[in-house]
């Protein structure tokens, strides 16, 4: 017999204890064989890869964790169905659009004139109320509601918007 007939017996009477090994990977019986089958495939297409010095059976047991390694990290990066999953994301618009509009409202903003930009960055960006605004300028609350009325509509007529 040859030395390749050789090791392709010695393979094929280790099967039992590479069912074994793959049970503990694996508790549904389909997918242990599978990966047996595939530790099969592998050996035998690396046979001349063996090395006679190490035993045969730690190097089909290497192979068979390798495997199921490998396999246990691909599924685990392309997992369909999962929060993270890649085909669950949607398209995300792309953010320089957003960066373009900040400096056209910012340009916008520029050109208000300053009692109207004045209030609408003291309510609207700074979040204060109308009364506090109303303190603040020296002037009554509908003035400062009116101001940033104003300054809401010139806002968007230069940046062609409808603010309905």
């Amino acid at each position: 017999m040859s030395r390749s007939a050789d090791l392709q017996a010695d393979i094929v009477n280790l099967i039992p204890a590479l069912r074994a090994f793959a049970r503990t990977f694996h508790r549904n019986s389909v997918d242990a064989d599978d990966l047996v089958q595939e530790t099969l495939t592998k050996a035998l297409a690396n046979l001349g890869q063996f090395d006679p010095s190490t035993r045969m059976k730690s190097w089909l047991f290497t192979i068979m964790r390798n495997t199921f390694c490998t396999k246990f990290r691909i599924a685990k990066r392309e997992a369909p169905g999962s929060e993270r999953c890649v085909s669950g994301s949607g398209v995300e618009p792309p953010s320089q659009e957003w960066a373009i509009r900040a400096k056209e409202l910012e340009r916008a903003c520029n050109l208000l004139p300053e009692h109207y930009r004045a209030a609408l960055e003291y309510v609207v960006i700074e979040g204060r109320s109308y009364d506090d605004a109303a303190d603040r300028f020296g002037c009554a609350i509908g003035t400062v509601k009116s101001r940033i009325n104003r300054a809401r509509q010139r806002l968007a007529a230069q940046l062609d918007e409808d603010i309905g």
